[in-house]
């Protein structure tokens, strides 16, 4: 059904086709269509966090921003859904457009900006989602205007109220589209606002009798010294996983693309050889207990192998989505688990 509906909704902005799939998935899960969205894979579990997956493909922060399409979104046979990023207050984000396909190259330019209904809007969301089929991880950050130096104030904030709901929590720090965010990633700020976290996890876990993953997500923009860097606070910190990475705001392999130059976060195939040697690098200098998700450019099955052998145990993919549709879900889920049933490493594809 993808193939169909694909030249309409490219004929939109990208945006507005955003919103409309949405609506179009929403309703047809609604109306009991829900096969038709995808073919859901067979099992795979797979463990990380603590957790059992049901396989090891999920859906990455920013398709879902408030939570309310998690059902839909499920039946597109996914092992897990992360929704956010949400904010302690619901902000507008940046002015549109902010998003803008570049189809040669499949890939996306977006520069949102955290828009979300606030956190609030969310949890109801999530306290009505029935969630069968998947995980559910929710991905949280700090409103545009509070200061780095407060920073913490809004991620403890998001974090008290998903705790509860949430099979596990993203820190995101990385997000190109608010301004000075990545700056919490420089070592001593690191350090400082994930220390908080882990203590608050730690107290929220006590609270509820439960402990919920937390998982700090890092930029592919990231020079050597910062990856060696991070993995250090991340690991001395003992944080549950790591996701590598959130959009690039290099442009390498879009020259001369149209769109090429406006400002924002690069998603989709250009991305994946930048964001697989951050997450190869901090696989290496990470305690092996520390699980690591591969998001970035994965547009095919064998992207999603490459990750694994990168050292993912999980993946993530968004933008291929908009490129391939849900049909790209079953075949990640299924080139992982021929990778994971190889005999050898003569069978395996290529690290790249």
């Amino acid at each position: 059904m993808y193939s169909v509906a694909r030249p309409f909704l490219f004929g939109l902005d990208a945006e507005t086709a955003h919103d409309v799939t949405l609506k179009a998935m929403e309703a047809a899960y609604r109306s009991g269509m829900s096969p038709l969205l995808g073919r859901r894979p067979a099992p795979l579990p797979t463990r990380a966090f603590g957790l059992t997956f049901p396989n090891p493909v999920g859906l990455a922060a920013g398709l879902d921003k408030n939570g309310a399409h998690i059902d839909a979104l499920m039946a597109l046979g996914f092992g897990f859904v992360e929704i956010g990023t949400v904010t302690p207050l619901p902000q507008l984000g940046n002015p549109r457009p902010r998003m803008f396909r570049l189809p040669d190259q499949k890939a996306v330019i977006n520069r949102l900006g955290f828009n979300n209904g606030g956190v609030e809007a969310l949890v109801r969301n999530v306290e009505k989602a029935r969630r069968r089929g998947g995980l559910l991880g929710i991905n949280i950050g700090k409103n545009k205007d509070t200061p780095n130096e407060s920073a913490e104030t809004d991620y403890l904030h998001c974090l008290e109220r998903v705790y509860p709901l949430a099979d596990y929590v993203t820190v995101n720090i990385s997000s190109p589209n608010t301004a000075g965010l990545r700056e919490l990633q420089e070592e001593q700020s690191l350090r400082r606002l994930v220390s908080i976290l882990r203590e608050a996890q730690e107290r929220l876990g006590a609270l509820h009798g439960k402990r919920v993953p937390m998982l700090v997500k890092i930029a592919p923009d990231l020079s050597d010294n910062d990856v060696e860097a991070a993995a250090r606070v991340l690991g001395d910190l003992q944080v549950d996983g790591v996701i590598a990475t959130n959009t690039t705001v290099s442009r390498i392999g879009i020259d001369g693309a149209p769109h090429a130059s406006e400002t924002g976060g690069l998603s989709g195939r250009p991305l994946m050889g930048q964001a697989t040697a951050v997450l190869r690098m901090m696989r290496t200098r990470l305690p092996e207990s520390i699980p690591m998700i591969g998001v970035g450019g994965i547009l095919s099955g064998a992207d999603a192998a490459t990750k694994m052998a990168a050292g993912a145990t999980l993946v993530q993919c968004y933008t291929g989505l908009v490129y391939r549709g849900p049909a790209l879900v079953h075949e990640c889920v299924e080139a992982m688990r021929r990778r994971k049933e190889a005999p050898s490493r003569g069978n395996m594809p290529p690290i790249v």
